[in-house]
Protein backbone atom coordinates (compact mmCIF):
# COMPACT_ATOMS: atom_id res chain seq x y z
CA UNK A 1 0.00 0.00 0.00
CA UNK A 2 1.16 3.53 -0.71
CA UNK A 3 1.90 5.66 2.33
CA UNK A 4 0.53 8.75 0.52
CA UNK A 5 3.89 10.48 0.14
CA UNK A 6 6.66 10.56 -2.43
CA UNK A 7 10.08 12.03 -2.86
CA UNK A 8 10.49 14.71 -5.52
CA UNK A 9 13.71 13.02 -6.61
CA UNK A 10 12.29 9.57 -7.27
CA UNK A 11 9.49 9.84 -9.79
CA UNK A 12 7.24 12.45 -11.26
CA UNK A 13 3.93 10.74 -10.64
CA UNK A 14 2.58 8.47 -7.94
CA UNK A 15 0.10 5.68 -8.34
CA UNK A 16 -2.54 5.21 -5.66
CA UNK A 17 -3.50 1.72 -4.56
CA UNK A 18 -6.79 2.83 -3.06
CA UNK A 19 -8.96 3.55 -6.13
CA UNK A 20 -11.83 6.04 -5.97
CA UNK A 21 -15.16 4.53 -7.06
CA UNK A 22 -15.62 4.70 -10.83
CA UNK A 23 -18.90 5.26 -12.57
CA UNK A 24 -20.22 2.92 -15.25
CA UNK A 25 -17.40 0.41 -14.59
CA UNK A 26 -16.93 -2.80 -12.67
CA UNK A 27 -14.59 -2.92 -9.72
CA UNK A 28 -11.92 -4.71 -11.79
CA UNK A 29 -11.93 -2.11 -14.55
CA UNK A 30 -11.89 0.63 -11.95
CA UNK A 31 -8.75 -0.84 -10.39
CA UNK A 32 -7.15 -1.20 -13.82
CA UNK A 33 -7.93 2.40 -14.67
CA UNK A 34 -6.43 3.53 -11.39
CA UNK A 35 -3.09 1.98 -12.36
CA UNK A 36 -2.80 4.07 -15.54
CA UNK A 37 -0.46 7.11 -15.45
CA UNK A 38 -2.03 10.27 -14.13
CA UNK A 39 -2.30 13.43 -16.15
CA UNK A 40 0.55 15.80 -15.23
CA UNK A 41 -0.84 18.44 -12.84
CA UNK A 42 0.76 21.28 -14.79
CA UNK A 43 -0.83 20.24 -18.10
CA UNK A 44 -4.46 20.10 -19.31
CA UNK A 45 -6.30 16.80 -19.24
CA UNK A 46 -6.95 15.24 -22.68
CA UNK A 47 -10.46 16.71 -22.73
CA UNK A 48 -9.21 20.13 -21.69
CA UNK A 49 -6.52 19.89 -24.33
CA UNK A 50 -9.06 19.23 -27.07
CA UNK A 51 -11.16 22.19 -25.96
CA UNK A 52 -8.10 24.44 -25.85
CA UNK A 53 -7.11 23.23 -29.32
CA UNK A 54 -10.42 24.56 -30.63
CA UNK A 55 -9.14 28.13 -30.27
CA UNK A 56 -6.06 27.98 -32.51
CA UNK A 57 -8.04 25.81 -34.93
CA UNK A 58 -10.79 28.44 -35.21
CA UNK A 59 -8.25 31.24 -35.61
CA UNK A 60 -6.23 29.31 -38.20
CA UNK A 61 -9.30 28.32 -40.20
CA UNK A 62 -10.62 31.89 -40.16
CA UNK A 63 -7.29 33.34 -41.22
CA UNK A 64 -6.92 30.85 -44.08
CA UNK A 65 -10.49 31.54 -45.18
CA UNK A 66 -9.78 35.28 -45.30
CA UNK A 67 -6.80 34.62 -47.56
CA UNK A 68 -8.41 32.04 -49.85
CA UNK A 69 -11.89 33.51 -50.23
CA UNK A 70 -11.77 36.07 -53.09
CA UNK A 71 -14.53 38.23 -51.60
CA UNK A 72 -12.60 38.76 -48.38
CA UNK A 73 -9.16 38.83 -49.99
CA UNK A 74 -10.09 41.55 -52.50
CA UNK A 75 -11.92 43.79 -50.01
CA UNK A 76 -10.07 46.93 -48.94
CA UNK A 77 -8.55 46.62 -45.45
CA UNK A 78 -7.84 49.54 -43.10
CA UNK A 79 -4.98 48.71 -40.69
CA UNK A 80 -5.97 51.58 -38.39
CA UNK A 81 -9.44 50.07 -37.95
CA UNK A 82 -8.13 46.48 -37.97
CA UNK A 83 -11.07 45.82 -40.29
CA UNK A 84 -12.27 45.92 -43.88
CA UNK A 85 -14.14 48.91 -45.26
CA UNK A 86 -17.31 49.41 -43.24
CA UNK A 87 -19.50 50.60 -46.11
CA UNK A 88 -22.28 48.03 -46.51
CA UNK A 89 -22.00 48.24 -50.29
CA UNK A 90 -18.32 47.24 -50.29
CA UNK A 91 -18.00 45.20 -47.11
CA UNK A 92 -17.20 41.50 -47.72
CA UNK A 93 -19.99 40.37 -45.39
CA UNK A 94 -22.42 41.30 -42.64
CA UNK A 95 -20.09 40.10 -39.90
CA UNK A 96 -17.23 42.13 -41.40
CA UNK A 97 -18.98 45.30 -40.24
CA UNK A 98 -18.42 46.42 -36.66
CA UNK A 99 -22.04 47.56 -36.58
CA UNK A 100 -23.39 43.99 -36.83
CA UNK A 101 -25.84 43.27 -34.03
CA UNK A 102 -23.77 40.49 -32.47
CA UNK A 103 -20.70 42.71 -32.21
CA UNK A 104 -22.66 45.65 -30.78
CA UNK A 105 -24.81 43.79 -28.26
CA UNK A 106 -22.70 40.71 -27.47
CA UNK A 107 -18.97 41.25 -28.02
CA UNK A 108 -18.90 44.89 -26.92
CA UNK A 109 -20.67 43.81 -23.73
CA UNK A 110 -18.94 40.46 -23.63
CA UNK A 111 -17.81 40.37 -20.03
CA UNK A 112 -21.27 41.32 -18.82
CA UNK A 113 -22.70 38.30 -20.66
CA UNK A 114 -19.99 36.02 -19.27
CA UNK A 115 -20.62 37.29 -15.74
CA UNK A 116 -24.38 36.87 -16.09
CA UNK A 117 -24.02 33.28 -17.33
CA UNK A 118 -21.60 32.41 -14.52
CA UNK A 119 -23.79 33.75 -11.72
CA UNK A 120 -26.94 32.15 -13.15
CA UNK A 121 -25.13 28.81 -13.02
CA UNK A 122 -23.66 29.50 -9.58
CA UNK A 123 -27.04 30.31 -8.05
CA UNK A 124 -29.33 27.82 -9.80
CA UNK A 125 -27.51 24.63 -10.75
CA UNK A 126 -27.74 21.61 -8.39
CA UNK A 127 -24.00 20.99 -8.82
CA UNK A 128 -23.58 24.00 -6.54
CA UNK A 129 -26.85 24.43 -4.68
CA UNK A 130 -27.15 20.76 -3.63
CA UNK A 131 -23.60 20.46 -2.33
CA UNK A 132 -23.11 20.27 1.43
CA UNK A 133 -20.33 22.87 1.23
CA UNK A 134 -22.19 25.08 -1.26
CA UNK A 135 -21.13 28.25 0.59
CA UNK A 136 -17.43 27.49 0.25
CA UNK A 137 -17.90 26.35 -3.34
CA UNK A 138 -19.66 29.60 -4.26
CA UNK A 139 -17.03 31.68 -2.47
CA UNK A 140 -14.17 30.00 -4.32
CA UNK A 141 -16.01 30.31 -7.61
CA UNK A 142 -16.46 34.04 -7.01
CA UNK A 143 -12.75 34.36 -6.17
CA UNK A 144 -11.82 32.72 -9.48
CA UNK A 145 -14.28 34.96 -11.33
CA UNK A 146 -12.74 38.00 -9.61
CA UNK A 147 -9.23 36.93 -10.64
CA UNK A 148 -10.20 36.37 -14.28
CA UNK A 149 -12.16 39.64 -14.26
CA UNK A 150 -9.11 41.44 -12.87
CA UNK A 151 -7.04 40.08 -15.76
CA UNK A 152 -9.67 41.32 -18.23
CA UNK A 153 -9.58 44.78 -16.60
CA UNK A 154 -5.77 44.96 -16.62
CA UNK A 155 -5.51 43.95 -20.25
CA UNK A 156 -8.38 45.93 -21.76
CA UNK A 157 -9.48 48.68 -19.37
CA UNK A 158 -6.91 49.92 -16.86
CA UNK A 159 -3.48 48.85 -15.65
CA UNK A 160 -2.43 51.56 -13.20
CA UNK A 161 -3.01 53.93 -16.08
CA UNK A 162 -3.39 52.78 -19.70
CA UNK A 163 -4.41 49.15 -20.16
CA UNK A 164 -1.87 46.50 -21.16
CA UNK A 165 -3.18 46.58 -24.74
CA UNK A 166 -2.54 50.33 -24.97
CA UNK A 167 0.83 50.07 -23.24
CA UNK A 168 2.01 47.33 -25.61
CA UNK A 169 0.86 49.36 -28.61
CA UNK A 170 2.87 52.37 -27.47
CA UNK A 171 5.86 50.20 -26.55
CA UNK A 172 6.01 48.77 -30.09
CA UNK A 173 6.06 52.20 -31.70
CA UNK A 174 2.38 53.05 -32.00
CA UNK A 175 1.05 56.57 -31.62
CA UNK A 176 -2.00 58.74 -32.09
CA UNK A 177 -1.13 60.42 -35.37
CA UNK A 178 -3.62 63.28 -35.46
CA UNK A 179 -3.23 63.97 -31.75
CA UNK A 180 0.54 64.39 -32.22
CA UNK A 181 -0.06 67.19 -34.70
CA UNK A 182 -2.70 68.80 -32.48
CA UNK A 183 -0.34 68.77 -29.48
CA UNK A 184 2.29 70.58 -31.54
CA UNK A 185 -0.34 73.19 -32.32
CA UNK A 186 -1.44 73.35 -28.69
CA UNK A 187 -4.92 71.97 -29.40
CA UNK A 188 -4.68 68.66 -27.52
CA UNK A 189 -3.29 67.43 -24.23
CA UNK A 190 -0.70 64.71 -23.78
CA UNK A 191 -3.26 62.29 -22.39
CA UNK A 192 -4.76 61.95 -25.88
CA UNK A 193 -1.70 59.93 -26.82
CA UNK A 194 -1.85 57.13 -24.32
CA UNK A 195 -5.05 55.17 -24.96
CA UNK A 196 -6.82 54.06 -28.10
CA UNK A 197 -10.18 55.28 -26.78
CA UNK A 198 -8.84 58.76 -26.02
CA UNK A 199 -7.09 58.89 -29.38
CA UNK A 200 -10.24 58.08 -31.33
CA UNK A 201 -12.30 60.45 -29.19
CA UNK A 202 -9.84 63.21 -30.10
CA UNK A 203 -10.24 62.41 -33.79
CA UNK A 204 -6.89 60.68 -34.10
CA UNK A 205 -5.75 57.41 -35.65
CA UNK A 206 -4.19 54.75 -33.43
CA UNK A 207 -1.49 53.51 -35.78
CA UNK A 208 2.08 52.27 -36.06
CA UNK A 209 2.40 49.69 -33.29
CA UNK A 210 1.32 46.15 -32.52
CA UNK A 211 -2.32 45.99 -31.46
CA UNK A 212 -3.21 42.92 -29.38
CA UNK A 213 -6.64 41.74 -30.55
CA UNK A 214 -9.01 42.67 -27.76
CA UNK A 215 -11.82 40.71 -29.41
CA UNK A 216 -9.79 37.49 -29.48
CA UNK A 217 -8.62 38.05 -25.92
CA UNK A 218 -12.15 38.63 -24.60
CA UNK A 219 -13.80 35.78 -26.50
CA UNK A 220 -11.14 33.23 -25.53
CA UNK A 221 -10.95 34.36 -21.90
CA UNK A 222 -14.71 34.47 -21.38
CA UNK A 223 -15.63 31.25 -23.14
CA UNK A 224 -12.90 29.12 -21.57
CA UNK A 225 -13.65 30.59 -18.15
CA UNK A 226 -17.22 29.30 -18.51
CA UNK A 227 -16.01 25.96 -19.87
CA UNK A 228 -13.86 25.47 -16.78
CA UNK A 229 -16.40 26.70 -14.23
CA UNK A 230 -19.48 25.06 -15.71
CA UNK A 231 -17.89 22.08 -17.44
CA UNK A 232 -16.28 20.40 -14.44
CA UNK A 233 -19.18 21.05 -12.07
CA UNK A 234 -21.70 19.80 -14.63
CA UNK A 235 -19.68 16.71 -15.58
CA UNK A 236 -19.19 15.54 -11.99
CA UNK A 237 -22.82 16.22 -11.13
CA UNK A 238 -24.10 14.41 -14.23
CA UNK A 239 -21.93 11.34 -13.61
CA UNK A 240 -23.09 11.11 -10.02
CA UNK A 241 -26.78 11.44 -10.88
CA UNK A 242 -26.50 8.93 -13.72
CA UNK A 243 -24.79 6.44 -11.42
CA UNK A 244 -27.44 6.92 -8.73
CA UNK A 245 -30.25 6.41 -11.25
CA UNK A 246 -28.76 3.19 -12.62
CA UNK A 247 -27.80 1.85 -9.20
CA UNK A 248 -24.08 1.63 -10.00
CA UNK A 249 -23.23 4.00 -7.14
CA UNK A 250 -24.91 5.92 -4.37
CA UNK A 251 -25.89 9.54 -4.85
CA UNK A 252 -23.15 10.56 -2.44
CA UNK A 253 -20.34 8.48 -3.92
CA UNK A 254 -17.23 10.22 -5.26
CA UNK A 255 -16.64 10.12 -9.00
CA UNK A 256 -13.69 9.92 -11.34
CA UNK A 257 -11.81 13.20 -11.81
CA UNK A 258 -9.23 13.28 -14.59
CA UNK A 259 -7.35 16.21 -13.06
CA UNK A 260 -4.27 15.60 -10.94
CA UNK A 261 -3.11 17.72 -8.02
CA UNK A 262 0.07 18.01 -6.00
CA UNK A 263 -0.50 17.55 -2.27
CA UNK A 264 1.34 19.37 0.52
CA UNK A 265 3.69 16.40 0.93
CA UNK A 266 4.57 16.40 -2.77
CA UNK A 267 2.43 13.40 -3.72
CA UNK A 268 0.55 13.58 -7.02
CA UNK A 269 -3.02 12.34 -6.67
CA UNK A 270 -6.31 12.48 -8.49
CA UNK A 271 -8.33 15.60 -7.75
CA UNK A 272 -11.03 13.17 -6.61
CA UNK A 273 -9.33 13.08 -3.20
CA UNK A 274 -10.55 16.63 -2.63
CA UNK A 275 -14.20 15.83 -3.35
CA UNK A 276 -15.65 16.15 0.14
CA UNK A 277 -19.23 17.12 -0.69
CA UNK A 278 -22.22 14.79 -0.84
CA UNK A 279 -25.18 15.71 -2.99
CA UNK A 280 -28.72 15.56 -1.67
CA UNK A 281 -30.72 16.13 -4.86
CA UNK A 282 -33.64 13.81 -5.54
CA UNK A 283 -33.29 10.71 -7.70
CA UNK A 284 -33.97 11.04 -11.39
CA UNK A 285 -37.63 10.57 -12.22
CA UNK A 286 -38.39 7.04 -13.38
CA UNK A 287 -34.96 5.76 -12.36
CA UNK A 288 -33.45 6.57 -15.76
CA UNK A 289 -30.14 8.40 -16.19
CA UNK A 290 -30.57 12.11 -16.96
CA UNK A 291 -29.82 13.28 -20.46
CA UNK A 292 -27.09 15.85 -20.95
CA UNK A 293 -29.75 18.45 -21.77
CA UNK A 294 -31.61 17.73 -18.53
CA UNK A 295 -28.45 17.74 -16.43
CA UNK A 296 -27.31 21.08 -17.84
CA UNK A 297 -30.18 22.88 -16.16
CA UNK A 298 -30.90 26.56 -16.75
CA UNK A 299 -27.44 27.72 -15.73
CA UNK A 300 -25.62 25.24 -17.94
CA UNK A 301 -27.77 26.09 -20.95
CA UNK A 302 -27.22 29.83 -20.54
CA UNK A 303 -23.47 29.30 -20.20
CA UNK A 304 -23.45 26.95 -23.18
CA UNK A 305 -25.21 29.55 -25.30
CA UNK A 306 -22.63 32.19 -24.39
CA UNK A 307 -19.77 29.78 -25.20
CA UNK A 308 -21.19 28.80 -28.59
CA UNK A 309 -21.84 32.42 -29.57
CA UNK A 310 -18.33 33.35 -28.39
CA UNK A 311 -16.85 30.65 -30.62
CA UNK A 312 -18.88 31.90 -33.58
CA UNK A 313 -17.78 35.49 -33.07
CA UNK A 314 -14.19 34.32 -32.60
CA UNK A 315 -14.40 32.71 -36.03
CA UNK A 316 -15.84 35.92 -37.50
CA UNK A 317 -13.03 37.90 -35.89
CA UNK A 318 -10.49 35.49 -37.38
CA UNK A 319 -11.97 35.97 -40.85
CA UNK A 320 -12.60 39.70 -40.94
CA UNK A 321 -10.54 41.51 -38.30
CA UNK A 322 -6.91 41.98 -37.26
CA UNK A 323 -3.72 40.50 -38.62
CA UNK A 324 -2.60 36.97 -37.79
CA UNK A 325 0.00 38.11 -35.25
CA UNK A 326 -2.52 40.38 -33.51
CA UNK A 327 -4.92 37.46 -33.16
CA UNK A 328 -2.14 35.19 -31.93
CA UNK A 329 -1.07 37.60 -29.19
CA UNK A 330 -4.70 38.05 -28.14
CA UNK A 331 -4.94 34.27 -27.75
CA UNK A 332 -1.68 33.97 -25.81
CA UNK A 333 -2.51 36.79 -23.39
CA UNK A 334 -5.89 35.18 -22.63
CA UNK A 335 -4.34 31.74 -22.14
CA UNK A 336 -1.74 33.15 -19.75
CA UNK A 337 -4.42 34.44 -17.38
CA UNK A 338 -6.43 31.22 -17.64
CA UNK A 339 -3.38 29.08 -16.90
CA UNK A 340 -2.60 31.04 -13.73
CA UNK A 341 -6.15 30.69 -12.39
CA UNK A 342 -7.03 27.13 -13.45
CA UNK A 343 -3.78 25.17 -13.77
CA UNK A 344 -1.25 26.68 -11.37
CA UNK A 345 -3.44 25.82 -8.30
CA UNK A 346 -3.23 22.15 -9.26
CA UNK A 347 0.48 22.05 -8.42
CA UNK A 348 0.56 24.84 -5.81
CA UNK A 349 -1.42 23.52 -2.80
CA UNK A 350 -1.33 26.82 -0.88
CA UNK A 351 -2.97 28.63 -3.80
CA UNK A 352 -5.49 25.81 -4.28
CA UNK A 353 -6.65 26.24 -0.68
CA UNK A 354 -7.69 29.80 -1.57
CA UNK A 355 -9.11 29.55 -5.08
CA UNK A 356 -10.07 25.85 -5.17
CA UNK A 357 -10.82 23.94 -8.35
CA UNK A 358 -14.05 24.12 -10.40
CA UNK A 359 -16.53 21.42 -9.41
CA UNK A 360 -14.88 20.81 -6.04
Amino acid sequence: MSNGSSSPTTSTFEFEDEPAPELFTTSSTARAADQSPRNPPHLPTPTEGLLLLAYPVLLTFGTLFSVLDPTVRNAAYDPALQAHVQDAAHSPGYFARKSNIFNVFFVKRGWAWVTLAFFVFLTTHPAVTSARDDGRRRARGIIRWALVTAWWVLVTQWCFGPAIIDRSFRFTGGKCEVADARIEEGEASGKDLFTGVACKAAGGRWAGGHDISGHVFLLVLGSYFLIQEVGWAFLIHWRRRAAAATGTAGAGAPVRDDRSVVMHDGAVKSAAVEHTDRYTDAAVEGGRPPTVWEALGLGGKVAGGVVVLSWWMLLMTAIYFHTWIEKLTGLLVALFGLYVVYFVPRFVPALREIVGLPGI
